[in-house]
């Protein structure tokens, strides 16, 4: 799919420019061109801005599970809040994975290392975090950002990177290729309760905890002034309703349900 869309694209932009150009177009003719033009445009940036779009390549958003059991994912660290999340994981025997930034790994390696010792995952969620700017990235750039990241996370303590997470979930064609020369997979999410900003707890529960259902990806994050509460809350709600939760394999992770 994703050399389809690239493919049309390109032709469409080369072509058309170029075909109304050495002709003499009435102006249906030219109508038709910008609307081909504009679609071609359309059928990259969608799933580019659009996270979880399958069309560029996979991007995992669940896992197979006979059980209630769900994926706490917790993005942006390590933060000065990290201890304090580990201890509310740890209070309430919850294995996370933690996407965290390569540039603030650098910075904090002791705290990757803590996360690892309380028995939790690390993963790569790009080195800067461009949020604004990564759907649009080249590759030399997009190749600096996840290599960065695993190379932090290598020197901090010894981890290999096989998961990868974009900023906000936004992606380009070049991503996909990209990390399948690295062995990685582009992961998403099922749920997200927009806890990156605001202080409202319960409007992130009312958000997440209503959406779960048995192989669910939850995305969180940390280093907000209510991240730690946030997380907390969740895990509660989601226990009180019979959901556990795991670390799954990279084999059980999956597209769609």
């Amino acid at each position: 799919m994703r050399r389809v869309i690239v493919g049309f694209a390109v032709t469409a932009t080369l072509a058309v420019p170029a075909a109304l150009l050495l002709t003499r177009p009435h102006w249906p003719v030219v109508t038709l061109g910008i609307l081909v033009m504009a679609l071609a445009h359309a059928l990259v940036l969608w799933p580019t801005l659009r996270a979880n779009s399958q069309w560029l390549g996979p991007v995992m958003t669940c896992f197979e599970t006979t059980s209630s059991e769900v994926w706490l994912t917790i993005d942006d660290g390590p933060s000065g809040d990290t201890p304090a999340m580990l201890d509310a994981l740890d209070a309430r025997g919850v294995k996370a994975t933690f996407f965290v930034k390569g540039a603030l790994v650098e910075q904090r390696p002791d705290l990757v290392t803590m996360m690892l010792a309380r028995g939790h995952h690390v993963e790569n969620h790009s080195h800067t975090h461009p949020a604004g700017a990564f759907w649009r990235l080249p590759p030399k750039s997009l190749e600096r950002e996840v290599d960065a990241c695993s190379a932090a996370l290598e020197a901090a303590a010894g981890v290999q990177s096989r998961l990868f997470r974009a900023p906000v979930g936004m992606k380009n064609p070049f991503v996909h290729p990209i990390l399948a020369r690295r062995g990685m997979t582009l992961v998403g999410w099922s749920i997200r309760g927009f806890d990156s900003f605001g202080d409202d707890v319960q409007r992130v529960v009312r958000r997440i905890v209503p959406r779960v259902e048995a192989g669910s990806i939850v995305v969180m994050h940390q280093g907000r002034g209510f991240s730690v509460d946030c997380v907390s809350s969740v895990i509660d709600e989601l226990r009180a309703k019979g959901y556990a939760f795991v670390v799954p394999a990279v084999e059980r992770l999956k597209t769609k349900r």
